[in-house]
């Protein structure tokens, strides 16, 4: 994608699923690179309070994504906030939540204890049959690489 950082993080709250998922990866390809993108942090913050879950999970990736380059503790003010995705309405934003965790706990090690007791005490009863194993799963796998 050849878009320029202001298009692409417009792009992540387009309507456009495919679209917006294109740009996702784009800026977080971006994020492994440089900061560039950590001054955007409250827009990513704000995300994760979207009625669209979409919005949501590209929220919750990309300040995984920029948690190496947290220099002011922005994360460590919502971790509260960021953990209750784990149990988020909808069962696929659980699951990304989940998924970067470990990124997140690897960025900021003084969170992994929280982050640890939060996957420990989330409470998957919520989620359909269908989904409640693969969210738990999801959960062990995370546990089992941030307590390595």
């Amino acid at each position: 994608m050849s878009a320029g950082i202001e298009e692409l993080l417009e792009l992540l709250t387009s309507r456009d699923n495919s679209q917006a998922y294109r740009a996702l990866k784009a800026l977080e390809a971006t994020s492994a690179e440089s900061n560039r993108l950590y001054p955007h942090m409250d827009e990513f913050i704000a995300m994760t309070g979207s009625s669209n879950s979409y919005i949501r999970t590209r929220g919750l990736a990309m300040i995984a994504h920029n948690a190496k380059w947290d220099a002011d503790g922005k994360i460590d003010g919502i971790i509260d906030e960021y953990l209750e995705h784990i149990t988020d309405e909808k069962p696929i934003c659980a699951k990304q939540c989940i998924k970067l965790l470990p990124l997140l706990a690897e960025a900021k090690p003084a969170l992994a204890p929280k982050i640890v007791f939060a996957l420990r005490d989330a409470n998957v009863a919520r989620y359909p049959d269908s989904m409640r194993p693969l969210v738990q799963k999801d959960i062990r796998d995370s546990l089992l690489t941030i307590e390595c």
